[in-house]
Order: C-alpha cells, then structure tokens, then sequence
C-alpha cells in the first residue's frame, strides 16, 4: 500500500475549481491550452497568463478561440519531476468521451514508469467535465487531506464515484455554438428569437449530450432545482458546485435557490478550455446522484 505522504493527487485546469481550493486540499492541475488569434496560451486555475474577463470579453467581441490536446512531452515534463523527488502519482484526467488527451497521457506513463521502474503512476478517466470533474477532484481532495488514505483506497474512492457525478448546462451563448459549428445559422436565428436555450450533461461514457432544450431565463433556474430534487441522493449532506461563463449574477441567483436543498454550495468560473465551446453566460450546476439523462 502506498501511503499518504507518499503521493501526490494531480489533476487538468478542466476541473474548473477555483486556485484557492487546490490551495486548500493540496493537489495540483496541470495547464490545458488554447488558442486566441494564433497565439497559444496555457490556462492555470489562477489564469495568470490571461484573466477570465478578458477571455470572455474578447469571445463577447467576436473573436475566435480553438482548443488543442495536452502533448505527450506536456504530460511527461509535468509528472516527471514529481517521480524523481520519489513521489507517485494519482491523476484524475479529463473524460476521454470528449478529448484524446487520456490516450495521449497513458503512452507518457509507459515511458515514464520505464525511467522510473519504482515509482507508481495511476490515471483515472474521470468521465466528467467541467465543475462535474471539479466536484470529481473536490471530493477525492477532501478526502486525501482530511483522511490521508493510501493512493489505491482514494483510487477506489474515485473510481466508485465518477459515475455519480451529475452534470447539468444550460448554454445562453447561441452565438457561440454556430462559430464553432455546432449548430446552423438558421437554428441559431429561430433559437435566439424564441429565447431558447439548449440543455447539456454527460452521460456514462463521458460524453457530452444535449438533453433537451428551456425558453426564458426563469425556467433555467426551476430546470436546475428539478434535476437536484430529483437526481440528487442525501441533499442535506452534499457540497454541491455551480459553474458559470462571465454569468456571475446568474450563478449567485442559482445559489440562492439551490441552498436550502443541500449542505454548502460552491461557485467556479468557467475556465477557456470548456469555454471556447459553451460560450458566455453558461450556468451549470454539478452534485452527486443518479445520471439520467431526460428532461
């Protein structure tokens, strides 16, 4: 058994958790990249090398952003220098169902753990994304500073629970969707005149599908509580997270109706990666219950 102390608990930026929370609990997230005007950028949970406003401004304003899969010399420069201060590794990685970075990183731990024959290295495939990997990882990082389990007991823990992961969006950003080719331009006109917003989650595969879509910006809020009541398993007894893009009066209003269903809620923005593709004004709400996957 590998002991606490013994193991870090990494993670990717598409976990959405605020800086402060990786802080607190003691794992780390490596940097995913994306792409504004040709120029590469890595997002940190901090977002030192460009600030949320600034990204969302620059969507609002029209202008273009791609995303692009972590390398495998990426996954190799960021575990290595953990292996060689002789430390193991337990990573909690970005649903395959919507990137191939999962693949990308289990061929860099070939190499690795031929360099290192004694070290562990463990991935996870989280088959979440988003604030559904961010309660993902906020879970399995109480658990490691508050229990200090050994590396194979928290990688039951977060083998058991990633299934459990509810994820629920609601996009507002139309716009969004028909630059990236999503939707049609004749769907975009008809939906932005009807005030028509598509519903998202993440199915067992870890795959992104579209639910279903709400009119009107009061229904988006009952949509949420409707899914919490009834998906959700010991309510009184969940941390349950809010996620939004540039939407904050938004989530703080979700909050408000949210809160008296469960222990404590959570709010994180939205970071470039999930961003690029959902647009600003997205909310989505994560907790732990029942995936279902109807409206």
């Amino acid at each position: 058994m590998i002991k606490y102390g013994d193991y870090v608990l990494l993670t990717d930026t598409t976990c959405d958790l605020p800086a402060q929370v990786a802080e607190e609990y003691g794992f780390d997230a490596m940097p995913m990249v994306f792409l504004m005007n040709e120029k590469v950028y890595h997002h940190y949970l901090d977002a030192r090398e460009m600030k949320l406003d600034d990204f969302y401004a620059r969507l609002r304003a029209g202008e273009l952003a791609q995303t692009t899969q972590i390398s495998y010399q990426d996954y190799f420069d960021y575990f290595e220098p953990y292996l060689d201060k002789g430390k193991d590794i337990l990573y909690i990685c970005f649903t395959s169902g919507l990137s191939g970075t999962y693949n990308t990183c289990k061929i860099a731990i070939r190499e690795l753990k031929q360099r290192y024959p004694d070290r562990t290295i463990r991935i996870i495939d989280s088959s979440c994304a988003s604030v559904g990997q961010g309660l993902l990882v906020y879970l399995a990082a109480k658990m490691f500073k508050e229990e200090q389990p050994a590396l194979e007991e928290l990688e039951r823990f977060v083998e058991d629970t990633k299934t459990e992961c509810c994820h629920w969006f609601v996009v507002d950003d139309i716009d969004q969707l028909k630059r990236g080719g999503r939707i049609s331009s004749l769907t975009a006109t008809f939906a932005k005149a009807l005030q028509i917003k598509p519903v998202l989650s993440v199915d067992n595969d870890g795959k992104l599908v579209n639910v279903g879509k709400i009119r009107g910006a009061n229904n988006v809020y009952d949509m949420f509580i409707k899914k919490l009541q009834r998906d959700g398993r010991n309510l009184g007894e969940q941390t349950v997270i809010i996620g939004h893009a540039s939407n904050f009066d938004g989530a703080e209003e979700l909050k408000k109706k949210v809160k008296p269903f469960v222990k404590d809620v959570k709010i994180s923005e939205i970071g470039p990666v999930i961003g690029t593709h959902v647009g600003t004004g997205m909310l989505a709400l994560a907790f732990l219950g029942e995936r279902k996957f109807e409206m």
